[in-house]
């Protein structure tokens, strides 16, 4: 057996499990850069549509091995293939991926070590938090070969303002990873190059995350970003029957009771 049989025969997707119930998924296609092949995308539906139906799930952490986080789709995989209907089909399956992160109950952080260009940048954009080592950098290249990156300015447009969207869009050119910051597509840049420093600043967010309650979480992820769709009178309204909602769960009356008693919060689970 050759060495891309062997490959072939390899998830596309590790999956790791710590004992807090955080998900770690990591893309594992180095050769081919990580692309967003057919079998990426359907290994990360599939492991994605696993934690949505998974409770005890606290986060997920989107990471990558070898040298690229991931550099979009796969353009031989595409260019052998070429019709409408096929590429229609593609798009569709990653943009129902894309949407699923944004649909998850838990937080997910993008662990970004390499760089992240077109749909690999729009993944980035598409996860609700994202660190990234110093060396990464990104960009959403289509336009150099003739193709707009249409799918992946939707994400993207929905992270950083309009002309610096479309600046990234239009130019096709690579913007650094403390760039990225200040543009606000990723939450933190991490100076060394050690993958230990990496991982210690995604842990800082994981840690934050999994010690609130996980109703919380979920609830005010759901409408952080269906709000975000809404005109401001209907995102208040919005709010307030969320808001209401949460109040009455028993994470919240304990948290609020632990504040008034001046005590830390008991919550079950």
């Amino acid at each position: 057996m050759n060495d891309r049989a062997s490959t072939d025969l390899l998830p596309f997707v590790r999956r790791d499990v710590d004992t807090r119930g955080v998900v770690t998924l990591t893309l594992d296609r180095p050769q081919s850069f990580n692309a967003l092949s057919e079998g990426m995308l359907a290994a990360l539906q599939s492991a994605l549509d696993a934690v949505a139906g998974d409770e005890t799930t606290r986060a997920v952490v989107i990471a990558a091995s070898g040298k690229a986080f991931c550099a979009g789709h796969d353009l031989k995989e595409m260019r052998a293939d070429p019709s409408k209907a096929y590429y229609e089909q593609l798009f569709a399956q990653c943009a129902r991926m894309m949407l699923t992160i944004r649909r998850l109950p838990v937080p997910v952080i993008a662990r970004v070590q390499g760089i992240a260009t077109a749909a690999g940048c729009q993944l980035v954009a598409a996860c609700d938090l994202a660190v990234a080592a110093a060396e990464a950098r990104f960009a959403v290249s289509g336009v150099n070969l003739g193709l707009f990156c249409s799918s992946p300015s939707v994400a993207l447009s929905r992270n950083v303002t309009r002309k610096a969207a479309f600046e990234m869009l239009v130019t096709g050119e690579f913007v650094t990873a403390w760039r990225a910051l200040e543009l606000g597509l990723v939450n933190r840049v991490v100076e060394s190059d050690a993958p230990e420093a990496l991982d210690a600043a995604v842990e800082a967010l994981v840690a934050a995350i999994v010690a609130k309650p996980r109703v919380a979480v979920a609830m005010g992820k759901q409408l952080f970003h269906r709000q975000l769709e809404e005109r401001e009178t209907a995102a208040y309204e919005d709010a307030v029957r969320t808001m209401a909602a949460n109040m009455m769960d028993a994470s919240a009356l304990e948290g609020v009771q632990a504040f008034i008693d001046k005590r830390k919060p008991r919550w079950a689970g």
